[in-house]
């Protein structure tokens, strides 16, 4: 079966692929790609027209990464597998086949939650509780471009995430940081920490700790 692996460029990404490297046997393609829904959209269509697919099998694709919180069922170093993802008034599902799949081979705890993804950083707890409301257990600021496009494509999608930061807590106001490509900015990145500091030093704590889970979460996943 072929699978690509989809992750967030920068610490995310270096994360999952540490924990892909220390496996002995064959492993499938990781791809960083941007922060935010629209940056992602653009970059796997141009990365959908330059790759090369067996034409007697359906590929699968597994969007890895960090997200937050919007309930108190889950805290720092939950592992999540994305059953659906929303955004606005739209909904659409992971492949379940291949989720449960990628369920069978964690050795860790894993529960199934519908996400949101948002336009921007959810730093603030009070609207956290509030999009929990709606339902949703996660937000993240990819998901649902990432599973949208390649669902459309003909991929079977599963999407694992890491808990970095629960919902009882303000972060950074960290939007000022992402470029309109989905860069992340290092100046702008500083002033914001340096704006919070206490919310900064959970938020590194949170980053952290989520960072090792999903390392962890890649090895296991890797024999594919």
């Amino acid at each position: 079966m072929g699978v690509f692996v989809f992750v967030p460029q920068g610490a995310e990404y270096k994360a999952v692929c540490n924990g892909l490297r220390l496996l002995s046997k064959t492993v499938p393609q990781v791809i960083s790609i941007p922060v935010g829904g629209k940056a992602v959209t653009k970059y796997l269509q141009e990365w959908y027209k330059s790759v090369n697919l067996l034409k007697d099998s359906q590929p699968c694709a597994l969007v890895m990464g960090l997200c937050g919180s919007l309930t108190p069922d889950y805290d720092v170093g939950d592992i999540v597998l994305y059953e659906t993802c929303v955004y606005q008034d739209k909904i659409i599902e992971c492949d379940n086949d291949f989720t449960n799949q990628l369920e069978l081979q964690l050795k860790e705890k894993v529960s199934r939650v519908r996400a949101l993804t948002s336009d921007s950083v959810v730093s603030s707890k009070d609207e956290k509780i509030l999009l929990g409301k709606s339902g949703a257990s996660v937000v993240d600021m990819e998901g649902f471009s990432a599973l949208e496009f390649l669902s459309s494509v003909g991929f079977k999608v599963g999407m694992l995430r890491v808990v970095s930061d629960g919902c009882k807590y303000d972060l950074p106001n960290l939007n000022s940081a992402f470029s309109p490509e989905g860069a992340l900015l290092t100046l702008p990145l500083a002033l914001g920490m340096l704006r919070q500091p206490i919310a900064a030093c959970r938020l590194i704590y949170g980053s952290l700790r989520g960072l090792q889970v999903l390392e962890d979460a890649a090895r296991n996943l890797g024999t594919f």
